[in-house]
C-alpha cells in the first residue's frame, strides 16, 4: 500500500465504525495561551475533554498535522540523526467522547491493524499500566483481559507510569494508556532476542505505532486524582511509523512519504541519499523540516523573532545550515522543494496547493536573510580566532560562542566545525553556563502557578456580548494564578457580556459587582475573566458590565478591518487575503498577502473606497449559525490557519462578507471614518497596514490640522503653503552655497594669515593660536597647510576657546611626522589639562574639553613636546 492508500484506509475504517471523519485542525494554534502548536492529535479536542465545549460528534477520526520540537525523543537538534523521529508528523487518531471505552477501542485497533493492514499478529506487543502505589492505582487488568483475546500472555507487557500513564499537563485530564508495538526485525534477529525484551528500549526496529489513552481522571493542583464526568478515548498512531511498518522498511525516510523529497533534494544539491552518513543526515533534516516550514506558513505563522514564529525560523535556519555545511549549498534552495511537497501531500492537505504562492517567497526570503547572517557570523568568528591567535590561545570563550548563537543567530555546530578546522576549541563549560542562565531566565519569566478551580456551581458560560453589554450573572468557578511575582484571579461566569480575546481582537474590560475586570482571555475555549481580587458576594448574583466606550472603539476598528480587506481586494486584486490582524481600542493592524509595496496612489484609492462604504451607513447583516458551505456560497472567505466548525457566524456589510466571531458595529456609519497611518512589509509577500477610526481618526485630523496651521504661521499664512516651502528650500540652498563660498575664501585668508604669522622655533616654523577662534575654521585650514608644506618643518599649535568651550589642536607637516612626532599622541596627553579628550591622525589632531583655565598648561605641554 502507498502512504496515500494507508491514510485513506484508516479514515474509511473509522467511518465504517460510526466515526465522523473531520479535516485536520491547523498545526499552528492561535487562541490557546498554553500551546503554540498542535503537538498531539487530541489538542483540537481539549475544549470537549475539559467539558468547555459541547459534544457534536461522540465519535471522531482524523489525520492531524502535529509539530514537536521538545520533550521525550523530540529534541530538535536530534531530528535527522535517527530514522524515525520528526518535527512535523501526521497523527492518525480516533476519539470517543462519553461513548465507547476500552473494549471497543482495543478491538477497533486490533481489527484495523491485523485485518485491514495485514500486520502479522506474531510481531505485535501490547503494554498496559502496571499500577502505582503512590497514585493508589492498580494494574490495568481490564485492558490486559481485553488484549488477552487477541494476544498471548507473553505479548502483553506491563508498562510504568512514564510510558503508560498519559497526562495533558501538570493538571487536567489524564488516564491509563495501552501502547501497541511492532517488531520489524528479521526472523533471525527475533529468534535470538524476543521482541518483548526490546519494547520501550529505544530499539529502532521495535517501535510503538499506536497509543490508546483511556482518559478517566482529572489531575488537581495538589496532585490528587478525581474521576472525569465523562470518560474519553483518545488514540494516536504515528502515520510515518505505520507506513514504514507496512512497506517493510527499516527507516521512515525509506518510505514513499520521504523518498520523492529526498530524490528532489539530491537533484538540487548534486548528491545521492544513502552514499554518505553526514550527507544523509543533512538530507533527512531538510526533508523533515521543509514539511514543518511549509505547513506553518500555510496555517498563517510566518517566521519571526517571537514565540511560534521564532520556532519556525529556528527550524528553517537549521535546514539551511545543514545544507550550507554538508551539502555545500551557498544560495537559497529550500523554496525549490515546495512543488515536490505539494505533489506528496497536496491531495491530503489541499491548503498547501492554495497557498503555494505564499509559501515559496516567504521561504526564499528567510533563506537569503539567514545566508547573510552566516556570512556575518563567519566574519565575527574569524575576528575571535585572530584575537585568540595573537594572544597565543587555542580556546575561544564559551560566552563569545554563545553570543554568536544567541545574538547573531550563528549555529553552534557550524561554530564548532569552523573552530576545529582552524585548530581551535571552545570552553564548553562557559557555553553551557550561559545557555543554562538564559533558559532559567526564560522559565522564571514564563512560570505560572495555577491553583485548583474552586467550583461554586456546575454549568457552561453563555456569551451574550453580541447583544448586551451588561447582564446579571453568577460565578461558576474561580482560581488564583501567580506569575512574575504578581497574583490575580481567573473567574468563569454563568453568563457574560465580556468578549474573550480571540481572532486578533483584544478582550473586554469592565466591572463585575464591586471589582474591575482587567482583561478577558480564552483558555481551552473557556472565557476567563481576569481580576486582581474576588467579588465580595462571590456566591450570590452580581452584575457584569463591559466598558462601553472601549468596546465601541474596538468594534469600530474590527468592522473597519473587514471594510479595508474588501477595499484592498478591489484595488489590488483578488489575490489579497488576510494573514493576521490586531484590533485594539486605539488602532487596527491588518496583514495581507501582496507581493510588492502598495503605492501611495493605491493606498489613497483603498482609503477612499473604504470611507465611501462607511458613509453609506450599511447595516450589519449577521448570521450566527450558518452552515459553512452556505457561508462560502455567500462569498465568505475561510482563512487558512483558522479552525471553523460546521456552523459559522457570517458578518456582512454590503459587498464585504466574512466569517468572524468578533464584535462589530451595527452599521458602517458608526465607524465615522478610517485613516491609514502606514504601510510596511513584514515578510516576503506579506504587507501590513495600520489605521485608526472614529475618535482616533478625528484626533489624527486635528493633529494634522494643527501642524499645517503651525507651518502656515511660520510662512506668514501664505495661501499656497507648498509653494512657500519650495521657495524657502530653494532660497536656503542658495544661501548655503554662498556660505560655503564665503567659508572657502575665509579659510584661504586664514591660511595666508597663519603662514605670515609663523615664527622660528628652533628648526621649526611655528604658528601659535590662542584666544577666541572657531574650531571649524581651524579644522578646515589644516588640509590646505598640509598640501603647502610637504618639505618644510611647519607646525601649528592651538589652545583656543569658542562660545565658552576650550579646544586644542596640533598640525605637523610631513617632515615633522617623519621625525617621529605624532599629533594624536600629543593631543591625547595635553587634553587632560582641559578635562577633555580627543585624537586624530599623526599629522593633525584635536580635542575639546570643559576647563578653559587649563588652556595655558595645554599650550605649554604641546610646545614642550615640539622642543
Amino acid at each position: 500500500m502507498t502512504s496515500k492508500e494507508i491514510r485513506q484506509s484508516f479514515l474509511d475504517f473509522m467511518a465504517s465504525k460510526g466515526h465522523q471523519v473531520v479535516p485536520s485542525a491547523p498545526m499552528v494554534i492561535k487562541d490557546d495561551p498554553t500551546l503554540m502548536f498542535t503537538n498531539a492529535g487530541m489538542n483540537p479536542w481539549k475544549g470537549i475533554i475539559l467539558g468547555n465545549d459541547p459534544i457534536k460528534y461522540p465519535r471522531v477520526a482524523d489525520s492531524q498535522k502535529c509539530l514537536r520540537v521538545s520533550g521525550k525523543h523530540n529534541d530538535l537538534e536530534e531530528v535527522g540523526h535517527d530514522t524515525y523521529h520528526h518535527t512535523m508528523f501526521e497523527m492518525l487518531g480516533n476519539w470517543s467522547f462519553g461513548d465507547y471505552f476500552k473494549q471497543e477501542a482495543i478491538d477497533f485497533a486490533w481489527e484495523y491493524i491485523v485485518d485491514v493492514l495485514k500486520i502479522d499478529p506474531a510481531n505485535l506487543y501490547a503494554t498496559v499500566f502496571e499500577g502505582s502505589k503512590e497514585e493508589g492505582l492498580e494494574r490495568d487488568n481490564e485492558a490486559a483481559s481485553i488484549w488477552a483475546k487477541h494476544l498471548p500472555a507473553d505479548h502483553i507487557l506491563n508498562g510504568n507510569k512514564h510510558d503508560n500513564f498519559w497526562e495533558m499537563g501538570d493538571t487536567g485530564p489524564c488516564g491509563l494508556c495501552s501502547e501497541i508495538h511492532v517488531d520489524s526485525r528479521s526472523a533471525e534477529e527475533r529468534a535470538k532476542v524476543p521482541g518483548r525484551e526490546l519494547v520501550n528500549k529505544d530499539h529502532p526496529q521495535v517501535i510503538e505505532i499506536w497509543n490508546i489513552v483511556f482518559m478517566q481522571f482529572n489531575r488537581k493542583a495538589d496532585g490528587t486524582l478525581e474521576p472525569l464526568a465523562k470518560k474519553v478515548i483518545d488514540t494516536g498512531m504515528g502515520f510515518e511509523r505505520l507506513v514504514r511498518t507496512i512497506q517493510g522498511k527499516t527507516s521512515n525516510y525509506d518510505t514513499d512519504v520521504f523518498q520523492p523529497m529526498l530524490k528532489k533534494i539530491g537533484a538540487i544539491c548534486g548528491c545521492e541519499y544513502g552514499k554518505d552518513e553526514k550527507t544523509d543526515i543533512a538530507m533527512r533534516v531538510i526533508a523533515d523540516h521543509i514539511r514543518t516550514i511549509a505547513f506553518a506558513i500555510t496555517d498563517g505563522q510566518l517566521p519571526s523573532n517571537e514565540k511560534a514564529g521564532y520556532v519556525i525560523r529556528r527550524i528553517l535556519r537549521r535546514a539551511v545550515r545543514y545544507g550550507y555545511t554538508f551539502l555545500n549549498m551557498r544560495s537559497a534552495f529550500l523554496y525549490q522543494l515546495v512543488p515536490q511537497l505539494i505533489a506528496d501531500l497536496g491531495e491530503a492537505y489541499p491548503e498547501l496547493v492554495k497557498q503555494e504562492a505564499q509559501i515559496t517567497p516567504v521561504i526564499k526570503s528567510e533563506e537569503e536573510a539567514f545566508l547573510r547572517t552566516l556570512d556575518k557570523g563567519i566574519t565575527l568568528l574569524d575576528k575571535l580566532m585572530a584575537e585568540a591567535k595573537k594572544a597565543g590561545k587555542t580556546e575561544i570563550s564559551g560566552v563569545d560562542v554563545f553570543t554568536l548563537k544567541d545574538t547573531y543567530g550563528f549555529p553552534l555546530d557550524l561554530t564548532e566545525l569552523i573552530l576545529r578546522e582552524n585548530g581551535f576549541t571552545t570552553n564548553e563549560d562557559e557555553y553551557e553556563k550561559a545557555l543554562a542562565h538564559q533558559k532559567e531566565m526564560g522559565r522564571s519569566a514564563n512560570k505560572q502557578d495555577l491553583g485548583d478551580w474552586t467550583v461554586l456551581r456546575e454549568g457552561d458560560t453563555e456569551f451574550v456580548g453580541y447583544d448586551e453589554l451588561t447582564c446579571a450573572t453568577q460565578v461558576l468557578r474561580y482560581r488564583q494564578v501567580s506569575q512574575k511575582g504578581k497574583s490575580f484571579y481567573q473567574i468563569v461566569l454563568s453568563k457574560t457580556p465580556f468578549y474573550a480575546e480571540m481572532g486578533g481582537e483584544v478582550g473586554d474590560t469592565g466591572t463585575l459587582g464591586n471589582i474591575r475586570i482587567i482583561d478577558t482571555k480564552r483558555e481551552n475555549n473557556l472565557p476567563v475573566h481576569i481580576a486582581t481580587e474576588l467579588p465580595e458576594n462571590i456566591e450570590g448574583e452580581m452584575t457584569a458590565t463591559v466598558d462601553v466606550e472601549r468596546r465601541q472603539a474596538i468594534a469600530c476598528n474590527h468592522s473597519a478591518t473587514h471594510i479595508l480587506h474588501y477595499a484592498l481586494r478591489e484595488v489590488l486584486g483578488k489575490h489579497v487575503e488576510q494573514k493576521g490582524s490586531l484590533v485594539t481600542p486605539d488602532s487596527l493592524r491588518f496583514d495581507f498577502s501582496h507581493f510588492q509595496k502598495v503605492t501611495p496612489e493605491e493606498l489613497r484609492k483603498v482609503e477612499i473606497l473604504a470611507n465611501q462604504l462607511i458613509r453609506q451607513d450599511i447595516h450589519l447583516e449577521e448570521s450566527r449559525h450558518t452552515p459553512i458551505a452556505e457561508a462560502k456560497a455567500m462569498g465568505a472567505m475561510a482563512l487558512f490557519g483558522e479552525k471553523y466548525g460546521d456552523d459559522v457566524r457570517v458578518i456582512k456589510y454590503g459587498p464585504s462578507v466574512e466569517l468572524c466571531g468578533g464584535c462589530h458595529v451595527s452599521s458602517t456609519g458608526r465607524i465615522g471614518s478610517v485613516r491609514i497611518l502606514l504601510e510596511t512589509s513584514i515578510a516576503a509577500g506579506v504587507r501590513r497596514i495600520e489605521a485608526v477610526t472614529a475618535a482616533k481618526a478625528d484626533e489624527l485630523y486635528f493633529a494634522t490640522q494643527d501642524t499645517l496651521n503651525g507651518l502656515r504661521s511660520l510662512f506668514n499664512n501664505a495661501p499656497d503653503l507648498t509653494a512657500a516651502i519650495h521657495r524657502s528650500i530653494e532660497e536656503n540652498a542658495g544661501l548655503k552655497k554662498q556660505i560655503e563660498q564665503f567659508m572657502a575664501e575665509k579659510i584661504e585668508h586664514f591660511r595666508d594669515h597663519l603662514i605670515s604669522a609663523a615664527e622660528n622655533f628652533g628648526e621649526i616654523k611655528l604658528v601659535r593660536l590662542q584666544g577666541e577662534q572657531n574650531p571649524e575654521l581651524i579644522r578646515g585650514v589644516m588640509p590646505l597647510l598640509r598640501g603647502k608644506f610637504t618639505d618644510v618643518k611647519f607646525a601649528v599649535v592651538a589652545a583656543t576657546q569658542f562660545e565658552g568651550k576650550p579646544t586644542i589642536a596640533v598640525f605637523l607637516s610631513q617632515p615633522l611626522v617623519d621625525t617621529g612626532l605624532n599629533a594624536g599622541a600629543m593631543i591625547k596627553s595635553a587634553a587632560k589639562n582641559i578635562q577633555g579628550g580627543g585624537g586624530g591622525q599623526a599629522w593633525f589632531a584635536t580635542a575639546g574639553g570643559r576647563d578653559i583655565n587649563g588652556l595655558k598648561a595645554a599650550m605649554d605641554e604641546l610646545l614642550g613636546a615640539l622642543k
